[in-house]
């Protein structure tokens, strides 16, 4: 009896021995489990005020995988956005200054919404319905973003968003009808999301009461390598277009069509923007005609940074994508961290419809009426290798 008595009590201190062992076990696991990684969120804070006091805020969105963007009330800008390299090292890829205070001085559209009319108009003017409306003229005779006070220059109101594998920041703008010279009021929608699949998605919409051109892009400045590190000429790039749209004086299209074939544009394989860049004058600002239609989600182009091994793929349901190797960066703007930006040390590609459209009727049209929907999605993915 005794015996067995001893046998059980032996038995029972055994397994909470082992009780206790798992209870340790399971305690230190969580830490162990969560090391690294990061859960997706969304944060507010202000970045500033103008000066008529308006506060500006600042919204951070990261996922799991520790990808992050900040979006700031003003412009509807994306202030900065950190991915992995090749060994998981995050790094900001976008060009932009630490404080408001340098958005708020003359920079050249630093990770802003544009529009009402992204790109330019010719002569700062077009005809619509038999009526000649004249615009802003804030780019030698042209129109350029939008004008003088364009969607960049404004305060969008944001409200964040979340869903399952996903979280976000709606912004939205109402341009008075008569602003920069253009006709309605036009209600505008931009929802910034990033996902897990590290996808930065921005999606916009608008509606009007009068028919009026909108033509609406996100205009980061993008280094792969990391923002101020160096230039952007060893960086390869796809794109997926046959053709784009030749220009003349004042980068205005002058309505061609052509083929990129046996030219410095040929960017249908991967090749480094550097490559051929000394046979284009001033620099690449050149818009494509992508492949594939209009409305529908596909690859637009592909970019790969050698030494960091980062790359970023671009969706698109718009027909075309401006290609610009920051030609007027000169190394007089300081940005983020003290870094200079000297030329080509940035590059933007601009989903869009074709630069000067309105006056353009062979191109893509980009008018919008009562009654009718303003739809347009961009997804950004990035990787590495």
């Amino acid at each position: 009896m005794k015996v067995t008595l001893k046998i059980m009590l032996l038995s029972l201190l055994s397994l909470a021995a082992a009780g206790l062992i798992a209870c340790k076990r399971q305690e230190t696991a969580p830490k162990e489990l969560t090391e690294g990684v990061t859960k997706m969120d969304i944060q507010k804070e202000s970045f500033g005020r103008l000066p008529d006091e308006t506060e500006i805020d600042l919204y951070t969105l990261t996922n799991k995988n520790g990808v992050r963007v900040r979006i700031m009330t003003y412009g509807a800008t994306i202030v900065s956005l950190e991915v992995p390299d090749r060994n998981g090292k995050l790094g900001d890829i976008v060009l932009g200054y630490d404080s408001l205070a340098g958005y708020l001085k003359v920079n050249p559209y630093f990770g802003c919404i544009v529009g009402r009319y992204a790109n330019r108009i010719a002569g700062g003017r077009f005809n619509l319905d038999g009526v000649t409306y004249e615009l802003a003229k804030n780019d030698g005779k042209n129109h350029l973003h939008g004008g003088i006070k364009g969607f960049d220059k404004v305060v969008w109101r944001a409200e964040p968003t979340r869903q399952e594998g996903a979280v976000g920041v709606k912004m939205s703008y109402l341009s008075r009808d008569g602003e920069e010279g253009y006709p309605g009021n036009l209600s505008c929608i931009a929802v910034y999301e990033l996902t897990d699949q590290d996808k930065l998605k921005i999606s916009y919409a608008a509606t009007t009461d009068k028919p009026t051109p909108v033509n609406l892009t996100n205009h980061s400045y993008f280094n792969l390598a990391g923002q101020g590190n160096r230039d952007i000429l060893g960086h390869e790039l796809m794109v997926n277009a046959d053709a784009y749209t030749p220009i003349g004086e004042g980068l205005i299209p002058d309505g061609e069509i052509a083929r990129v074939e046996n030219t410095p544009m040929d960017f249908t394989k991967l090749k480094a923007m550097g490559a051929q860049i000394g046979e284009v004058q001033g620099g690449y600002d050149i818009n494509f005609v992508l492949r594939g239609g209009q409305g529908e989600l596909r690859l637009a182009a592909q970019v790969y940074e050698p030494a960091s091994g980062r790359v970023m793929e671009i969706y698109t349901t718009e027909p075309g994508i401006q290609f610009y190797t920051g030609n007027f960066l000169d190394g007089t703007i300081t940005g983020k961290g003290g870094k200079v930006y000297k030329q080509h040390y940035g590059f933007c590609l601009e989903t869009q419809h074709f630069p000067d459209s309105p006056n353009k009727p062979n191109f893509p049209s980009t008018i919008l009426r009562p009654g009718e929907k303003y739809s347009s999605l961009t997804v950004y993915r990035f990787l590495a290798r």
